[in-house]
């Protein structure tokens, strides 16, 4: 069954979204769900480890997660998780990384459909000249967590 949580974040309210033990979704804004409303020790976990990201003390996440979507989707969303903290990769650098050398655009589909947001971090993914591009969040949610990073990592 599925259970989900809301909760406060820098960016607004976040939507936390699992079903048999692992996370599925990470959304930003309260998102309907069918499932029951309600904290798991899961979500909870997940609660304790973003509010260590957005305070700058945590750069990994140790979550199950299983988000769902094509094979082409999961293998972006795994070499997104490959980008460290703090750091950005290009789309084409993402489509190499999926097996797909060519295929930027389809790795900014796959991006733009990412069901677990700032978790698997699609907001590292950026243009070939280093500029900001579409992000589910919006780009000023994007710039926020690029800039957390960067001070972070830079203490700047």
């Amino acid at each position: 069954m599925e259970r989900f949580v809301y909760i406060p974040s820098p960016l607004g309210t976040l939507t936390l979204v699992e079903e048999e033990d692992s996370l599925t979704g990470l959304y930003f804004g309260q998102l309907a769900s069918q499932g029951q409303k309600g904290p798991t020790p899961l979500l909870e976990e997940a609660c304790r480890q973003l509010e260590e990201y957005f305070a700058g003390k945590r750069r990994e996440f140790s979550l199950p997660l299983s988000p769902k979507g094509t094979a082409f989707q999961l293998k972006v969303w795994q070499a997104l998780l490959t980008i460290p903290y703090g750091e950005t990769r290009s789309y084409r650098d993402i489509a190499q990384l999926a097996g797909c050398p060519k295929g930027c655009r389809a790795v900014g589909m796959a991006n733009h459909r990412n069901p677990i947001s700032i978790i698997v971090p699609c907001h590292r993914v950026v243009g070939a000249n280093g500029s900001l591009t579409g992000y589910g969040g919006g780009l000023q949610a994007k710039q926020f967590l690029l800039e957390l990073e960067r001070q972070a990592v830079h203490g700047s």
